[in-house]
């Protein structure tokens, strides 16, 4: 694992003033080392940014901020006396600067605007090549095994948990130092434009695709919108051979990227069309998987400690951005075998000597049918309690009706939480599962109370829903039943 020291080169307040001044050549030397908008994670020397929320206003917290060690924060209204207020709304005369006492706040027009200008800067004067990664599922994982296959030689930063939109990536640019060589960088899709603005910020030469699918339709509106929005990203990779595209051979809409970008195209998948591909696909349950890669001849064994047959799409989209990165097979391997920290996927001992697949992150159709075909792989009683999947706008019917002819297949025992589970439910007793095997809930309490009574040595409990409805406090409760 390489540590080339990341403390060295970091963000300086200086640079963060001639962001926001466009003034030059400031001479405040004092470093940042972190930067945050929850005062509660502030340590010494940190940067706080004061948002204002629908519900919470960072302004209130600014002397906790303080208390806690921060070196400086951006606000958008006057304070007290007491705190030394630096106005960046107008150039700041050298006397000023010179003068400076700590902690101090830089007052500007807008916090959030003046965080985004101050990354986007701060990117600006950094030389490394940043992943940018979009889908509709699978970012997160992907973002992580990718940063976990890169590490094996650089010194690699990836986006913390799923900052992916217009306040989590400008934080993490922040955070970069100039010890950096990589960064890899989660973009989310909420409305047209939004991942053009972030590539905007954070100026990727790799751009890697997951999928596209039904999640956020209700919001996008169409899947044609879902895929103009996700093809931002690629839109705006720099052109071949410094720009490259990963794209999803598997997927159709994927693949019409290549039309979309001036970047190379480097194709992954589970056919020999695609340039890295996979085949001999074994499923091992809790044990991982294992499968075969193969690019220009070569053809690599390997298993993996990731749950279920489509985590092969993982692996390969990291493998990929290892070999346009140059690294060995060896590093690879090394990194994919490394990355099982980062899984979504969690099993935890259940009632009465159960097992609990704790998949409650999200939930979408495809994510819901790759959970079922893991539960598949598992020995044991296999009971899935599914729950409603949101903002799948004219799909939500037929994608929840899909979900429960997979479950047919593959359950013994399936139980739904929410008014939209209900089409789970009625289509695996469509598609032949028994009547006295599916029972509906309405809420997490009642499936909990039910689950409760039913589940014991030897089952297998699979729990997976929209984060809407909170699913994780049904896998709390019944793990303290361990």
């Amino acid at each position: 694992m390489v540590d080339r020291g990341s403390q060295a080169g970091m963000l300086t307040l200086g640079v963060v003033i001639e962001a926001l001044t466009d003034r030059e050549g400031v001479s405040v030397d004092q470093k940042i080392t972190d930067t945050q908008i929850d005062s509660r994670q502030v340590t010494e020397g940190a940067l706080f940014v004061a948002l204002r929320g629908e519900r919470v206003d960072g302004h209130d917290f600014v002397e906790q901020a303080f208390e806690r060690g921060a070196l400086a924060a951006i606000v958008e209204k006057d304070y007290p006396a007491h705190l030394h207020v630096l106005d960046l709304r107008r150039p700041p005369v050298d006397e000023a600067l010179v003068g400076l006492t700590f902690p101090v706040c830089l007052r500007v027009k807008n916090s959030l605007e003046a965080m985004q200008k101050a990354a986007a800067f701060w990117r600006s004067k950094l030389d490394l090549r940043v992943i940018g990664i979009t889908g509709s599922v699978g970012k997160s994982t992907t973002k992580e095994l990718v940063a976990s296959v890169l590490a094996r030689r650089y010194q690699t930063l990836r986006s913390p948990g799923n900052l992916n939109n217009e306040i989590g990536l400008p934080l993490s640019l922040l955070r970069l130092t100039r010890s950096h060589e990589r960064a890899v960088l989660e973009m989310g899709f909420y409305v047209p434009g939004e991942i053009a603005v972030l590539c905007e910020w954070a100026r990727p030469q790799i751009g890697v695709i997951t999928n596209i699918s039904q999640v956020h339709l209700e919001r996008a509106g169409s899947m044609e919108a879902i895929f103009a929005g996700k093809s931002e990203l690629v839109e705006r990779l720099p052109a071949a051979p410094e720009g490259v595209a990963v794209l999803n051979h598997d997927e159709p809409l994927v693949r019409r990227m290549a039309d979309h970008t001036q970047a190379a195209i480097f194709y992954y998948g589970l056919t020999p069309e695609a340039d890295l591909w996979a085949d001999e696909i074994e499923g091992l349950g809790l044990g991982g998987v294992r499968f075969v890669m193969h690019y220009q001849g070569d053809e690599v064994h390997v298993r993996v400690p990731l749950l279920g047959r489509h985590s092969v799409h993982t692996a390969l989209r990291a493998s990929a951005v290892g070999l346009i990165d140059g690294l060995t097979w060896e590093e690879i391997v090394a990194g994919l075998q490394g990355g099982q920290s980062q899984l979504r996927l969690f099993a935890v001992p259940g009632p009465g000597g159960s097992l609990l697949l704790d998949d409650t992150y999200n939930a979408a159709p495809s994510s819901m049918i790759a959970a079922l075909n893991l539960l598949a792989e598992l020995e044991g009683r296999r009971i899935a309690v599914l729950g409603d999947m949101l903002e799948l706008g004219d799909f939500e019917e037929r994608g929840h009706r899909m979900v429960g002819m997979r479950a047919a297949e593959v359950v013994d025992e399936l139980v739904t939480v929410g008014e939209r589970a209900h089409w789970i439910a009625d289509e695996a007793m469509r598609a032949g599962l028994q009547p006295s095997a599916v029972t509906e809930q309405q809420d997490i309490t009642q499936a909990t109370e039910f689950l409760r009574a039913r589940v014991g040595t030897g089952d297998v409990v699979l729990i997976k829903g929209s984060r809407g409805l909170h699913m994780e406090d049904m896998v709390a409760a019944l793990g303290e039943d361990e």
